[in-house]
């Protein structure tokens, strides 16, 4: 009975140990994952204050912020004290984290490699339950000319591109060059015949533009595939 108590509310707890004031007094960087989403939280439910019930969460999800922005408002408000404001606390929350992942690979400006290219598509590819199709397009310096374009987007299998589209926007963007990059929500990175197919079709009509393709990614859950790095562009 007494844990049950203990469990109701954090208020009862000493103040060093609740989320808020420890983070007013040590920081953020002191609080573990479990007690920043129970301060987004803010309170539990009957069984569970909000600290426990943050940990139910993460816990249900490998303790893993990438899996569990994967999460939907729907799947969030399954959880007993979840209602649609917390639930979009929350995706906000995660949003922007994601967002500030972004941000630091355009501030970097030029692309040097395949994992500064996946820095910047992975807030638009990795959380995604549906194919997504983005180009990149990028000066002689190699620096993005904006944000990626989205230029396709489909089912969990395969999503229609136009390799006409992506060309037509490098011209109008004069473009040196362009990265490519989708998603495939199963997980499994291995590009697929299909994918393989497009990559030779949008490089064959760069070519003919004498616009370079540096690279086509397929995006994953913190990983991705590189045409470039496997030696297929």
């Amino acid at each position: 009975m007494k844990k049950k108590e203990e469990s109701k509310s954090i208020h009862q707890w000493p103040e060093d140990d609740r989320p808020r004031e420890k983070m007013l007094k040590k920081g953020p960087d002191s609080l573990s994952n479990a007690e920043l989403l129970a301060i987004l939280i803010s309170s539990g439910n009957s069984e569970e204050n909000a600290l426990d019930l943050a940990k139910h969460i993460l816990q249900d999800h490998q303790n893993n912020l990438t899996s569990l922005s994967r999460l939907v408002l729907s799947d969030l408000m399954k959880y007993k004290g979840i209602g649609m404001a917390k639930a979009v606390s929350i995706k906000a929350a995660l949003e922007l984290g994601k967002r500030r992942l972004s941000e630091e690979a355009f501030e970097q400006g030029k692309i040097q490699s395949s994992k500064d290219a996946y820095q910047i598509f992975r807030k638009y590819l990795e959380d995604n339950h549906y194919e997504r199709f983005y180009a990149l397009f990028l000066n002689k310096a190699n620096n993005p000319l904006g944000e990626p374009v989205l230029i396709g987007e489909g089912g969990t299998d395969g999503t229609i591109v136009d390799p006409k589209r992506i060309m037509r926007l490098a011209l109008e963007k004069f473009a040196s060059s362009l990265i490519i990059a989708h998603n495939h929500p199963s997980g499994n990175l291995q590009p697929s015949a299909a994918d393989v197919n497009l990559t030779e079709k949008i490089a064959a009509a760069c070519k003919l533009l004498d616009i370079t393709l540096l690279d086509h990614l397929i995006i994953g859950i913190n990983n991705y595939y590189s045409f470039a790095e496997a030696h297929k562009l």
